[in-house]
């Protein structure tokens, strides 16, 4: 599988299983099924309340731990050093492990104090628990004032992208500073498999509406895409898209398609169309 590598400790396989909403046993199975199928990166979250779901799913698994790309996330309410170092040595107890692979920022919070967050995430990569860190749900006036003012080493970034909802100016960022992208909701829902535009490019390549929206995502340089997938058969079906070949004439329709569909923003969520 191909995997994104970056100068900031990321390596990272470009697909990965996403864990939100599923708890529990039925979290455990997914993950289980997940790595046994092949998948080698897995994404959870404190808020998620199924690290220690996931956690179990990888004690008993045959691949070893140094194989599986684990993502977890701190939540907005506990961003001040002590809450975020506790919520982070949480996370490692609940996932059986010494480190984790990748340790995000979930949302920014509305009332904190930006410097002693940055300062206490850097200094867990430093300590080497968290191999590689980075922000999810920031915009980029905020990304950028990480990176460039702070000079925060940020491997990764994650936000909601799919063909729907562009993300020009973040891709672009990360990009330019070596930063990963990592697309969640990538199938918007599954709402994907009633655009007519993806209909018409499934039904050219005899595949799924979701397979096509998942490569249009793996197709991008720099682009990781979490989706959501609790079945067996879905997650082939998630699998099989890295085999699809999508010519100048697919991308041109999902490039005409409206990209301002955002399904995500809750209360908390910043402005997002801070430049």
């Amino acid at each position: 599988m191909q995997r994104i590598v970056n100068r900031h400790g990321l390596d990272m396989p470009k697909l990965g299983l996403g864990t939100w909403p599923m708890l529990g046993d039925e979290c455990t199975r997914a993950v289980t099924e997940a790595l046994d199928l092949g998948y080698r990166h897995i994404d959870t979250a404190a808020a998620y309340n199924n690290e220690e779901a996931v956690g179990a799913a990888m004690a008993q698994s045959q691949v070893p731990r140094e194989q599986i790309h684990v993502t977890s996330k701190v939540w907005w309410d506990r961003l001040n050093p002590e809450d975020m170092r506790a919520s982070f040595d949480n996370s490692l107890r609940a996932l059986r492990s010494d480190y984790v692979d990748l340790f995000l920022i979930h949302w920014p919070a509305q009332d904190w104090d930006l410097a002693r967050t940055i300062d206490t995430l850097v200094a867990l990569k430093e300590a080497g628990r968290a191999r590689a860190i980075g922000v999810a749900n920031f915009p980029l006036a905020l990304v950028r004032e990480v990176v460039e003012v702070m000079q925060a080493p940020l491997a990764a970034m994650q936000v909601e992208y799919h063909v729907a909802l562009s993300q020009a100016n973040l891709l672009d960022f990360a990009r330019r500073h070596d930063m990963a992208l990592i697309a969640y909701s990538p199938l918007a829902r599954n709402k994907v498999s009633e655009m007519p535009a993806i209909q018409r490019i499934a039904a050219r390549h005899d595949v799924p509406p979701t397979q096509v929206a998942l490569k249009w995502l793996l197709d991008q340089a720099g682009v990781a895409a979490v989706p959501k997938a609790s079945s067996r058969a879905n997650q082939l079906a998630n699998l099989a898209s890295l085999e699809l070949r999508l010519d100048d004439e697919d991308r041109a329709l999902i490039a005409g398609m409206p990209k301002n569909q955002r399904l995500v923003s809750p209360a908390f969520a910043p402005c997002w169309d801070e430049a």
